[in-house]
């Protein structure tokens, strides 16, 4: 740009430029200096012909490429008179080498070159799992949405794995009976997460399972993590969410997903998962989950929605922050994820290019 202004015939025909762009060859006073632009149209015809004494090639030529594109520079862009005469509007053809809507003008063409795909291959199936048989139970805050027993999960994954899905994503409805201030359920081999993963994986072994590691499913008090008083402590909630991820490996989960947002469960869950020779484990980590509203149908879903002592805002994330969400990301990675995750999705794609542009990893979002 300073190239452009360094010599006032350049500063000159700029101006003359923004007048010609406003639509017409008169003066038209400049919104930020105060000066005109008085160079008449007729003077830059020649614009590139005529160098001024210690103006740099360079400049020219970056000036005179300004010029000819801006008011349409004949020499170089329009097309002479020696064009067939049977050529319709021949006189009125660009001279352009680069031409993108080329690209653009075929479907075959405009397959070929798509940046972004979305497939079925892109897609992770959730499944609400409760208890009994032949059930089909309607979630009333997710219209379309039912929780299955354990035989009607069977069916959907195979429905899922023909439709190309290639993993499904459990979540238990338990039992109000079964929940206690400790979770404790959650390390129960028979509970419904480990008996819906043997049962799926017998009858649809080419499909992956997901199975989310967090506490609130099992608590009392809808939390994610343990509870001492008011708080929700970060060490012993690990402690348990190791429990319950080796629990569902066992089961035989091909990905462990913890979604609690406690600090160092990644890096914990990974030691003892390769200490017990489940090192093929994938774990998928909701690295960044924000606190949000957006979850409230998804608690009724899993039965916590009304149990929730308080909020969840001393473990998931402010809205307001966006570096915040990279940390979690970067520690996550370091810890040993395999994938991250950005939850909500919609709201925070903002945060999902920035963790696939600065991390340069498998990012997925939940919606």
């Amino acid at each position: 740009p300073r190239d452009w202004l360094s010599h006032p015939w350049d500063r000159a025909a700029s101006l003359s430029l923004f007048s010609l762009k406003c639509g017409n060859g008169r003066s038209h006073r400049h919104a930020d200096t105060g000066m005109q632009a008085r160079t008449p149209l007729s003077s830059l015809n020649g614009i590139e012909d005529k160098p001024l004494p210690g103006q740099s090639s360079l400049a020219r030529g970056r000036a005179s490429a300004r010029a000819g594109k801006m008011l349409g520079g004949k020499s170089r862009f329009w097309s002479k008179s020696m064009a067939s005469p049977s050529t319709p509007h021949s006189a009125d053809r660009m001279m352009l080498v680069q031409r993108p809507r080329r690209l653009r003008q075929a479907d075959w063409s405009r397959r070929l070159v798509r940046e972004n795909v979305l497939t079925a291959d892109d897609l992770i199936w959730p499944i609400f799992i409760l208890d009994g048989t032949k059930t089909r139970q309607p979630v009333a805050s997710m219209p379309g949405v039912e929780r299955l027993s354990i035989d009607e999960a069977v069916k959907a994954c195979a429905h899922a794995a023909s439709l190309g899905i290639p993993a499904v994503a459990l979540f238990p409805y338990t039992d109000p009976k079964l929940r206690n201030e400790e979770g404790s359920e959650a390390f129960n081999p028979e509970n419904l997460i480990c008996k819906a993963v043997r049962a799926i994986k017998a009858a649809v072994p080419n499909i992956g399972i997901i199975t989310d590691v967090a506490l609130d499913p099992y608590t009392s008090h809808g939390h994610d993590g343990l509870m001492e008083g008011d708080e929700i402590v970060n060490d012993r909630t690990v402690r348990a969410l190791v429990k319950q991820s080796l629990n569902q490996a066992r089961a035989g989960a091909d990905v462990i997903a913890p979604s609690d947002m406690m600090d160092g469960r990644i890096g914990a869950i990974r030691t003892a998962l390769d200490e017990e020779g489940f090192d093929h484990v994938q774990i998928m980590a909701y690295a960044a989950k924000y606190a949000s509203a957006f979850y409230g149908p998804f608690r009724d879903a899993v039965g916590s929605g009304g149990l929730l002592r308080g909020d969840k805002r001393t473990y998931q994330m402010d809205p307001a922050n966006s570096d915040e969400a990279i940390r979690e990301v970067a520690l996550d990675l370091e810890e040993g994820a395999d994938m991250v995750m950005v939850k909500p999705g919609m709201p925070y794609l903002d945060i999902a290019r920035r963790v696939r542009s600065e991390e340069h990893t498998s990012e997925l979002q939940s919606h």
